[in-house]
């Protein structure tokens, strides 16, 4: 299983490929992660999904669009955003990061060509659909940065920020065809992002519904309006979503107790939490743990 790493705020840790650049290229496939869907998650950096064969969904703020084979996605920075299952089918993909400081060689350029994508919050997404003459051009440069990887040459990281700046061009000519926030969809992602910090905060104790919507000052309804938009869950099916994958991770990386684990994650009873994670990962925490232990990790705190 691949796990997404995130802070506390939600927002995603970028393992670059080197230390000259920050960029990094990860190859995928939906099977790869529980229930084929990653977990929602944002960042600073752009990233560009390439879909390589098969289809998939991804959800950006709530807004939903189906990547087929030959698609590429941009997403911009510090938007919400997750990938899931399109009718259970498997799908191959690559994703593509790197930071805005990149383009830093310049104040004009980042002035003229940078900030006004990525400061611009009516800016969510842009979508290259195959076969298009557009997304032709980006699955070349994607080609290209993929052959990159292939060599230990350092001049290589040369090669990639040149191509990264000749994807940036591509997709700011194409930028127009984006599609647009509205001012109140801006208002209400703010509020989930303030929801989903409260949740990763906080999942070790007992919460409600009440304290949920409480941490973004609104109502128990428009609480659950707005994760049912922009997650696609309740509330309370985001927290114990979290709650069991925080618990496999320990499972499979510490030697705490199941009683332990369960408490340390806000399951007061471990029956409950046994249940929940057999219906979740078809095993029980005392199978999975035998089954995906990492040897010799020490406990985490």
């Amino acid at each position: 299983m691949i796990d997404i790493e995130v802070m506390q705020d939600a927002s995603e840790v970028i393992h670059y490929d080197s230390p000259l650049i920050p960029f990094a290229v990860q190859r995928r496939k939906l099977s790869d992660y529980t229930d084929m869907r990653a977990l929602s998650h944002w960042h600073k950096d752009i990233e560009w999904i390439y879909i390589k064969d098969g289809q998939m969904c991804y959800d950006i703020n709530g807004k939903n669009i189906v990547l087929k084979a030959g698609d590429s996605l941009m997403v911009n920075s510090r938007q919400l955003h997750f990938g899931y299952d399109y009718g259970r089918q498997e799908c191959h993909f690559y994703v593509f990061l790197f930071h805005p400081d990149l383009f830093e060689c310049h104040p004009d350029m980042v002035q003229n060509f940078v900030q006004p994508v990525t400061e611009n919050p009516t800016i969510l997404f842009l979508h290259l659909k195959a076969p298009t003459g557009a997304a032709k051009e980006a699955a070349v440069i994607f080609e290209k940065l993929l052959q990159t990887r292939s060599t230990e040459k350092r001049t290589e990281s040369y090669r990639q920020i040149g191509l990264i700046y000749e994807l940036w061009a591509l997709m700011f000519e194409q930028i127009k065809s984006g599609v647009e926030e509205d001012m109140e969809d801006y208002s209400e992602i703010k509020l989930q992002k303030q929801m989903i910090r409260y949740i990763y905060r906080h999942y070790q104790d007992t919460l409600s519904l009440e304290d949920i919507a409480a941490s973004g000052n609104i109502c128990r309804s428009k609480c659950c309006r707005i994760f049912q938009k922009y997650m696609k869950q309740s509330p309370v099916d985001f927290l114990n979503s979290y709650r069991l994958e925080i618990s496999r991770r320990l499972l499979s990386n510490t030697t705490y107790s199941v009683t332990q684990i369960a408490l340390s994650c806000g399951y007061n009873y471990v029956s409950y939490y046994s249940r929940a994670f057999q219906k979740k990962y078809n095993e029980s925490p005392k199978e999975y743990r035998k089954n995906h232990k990492i040897p010799d990790e020490q406990p985490q705190v």
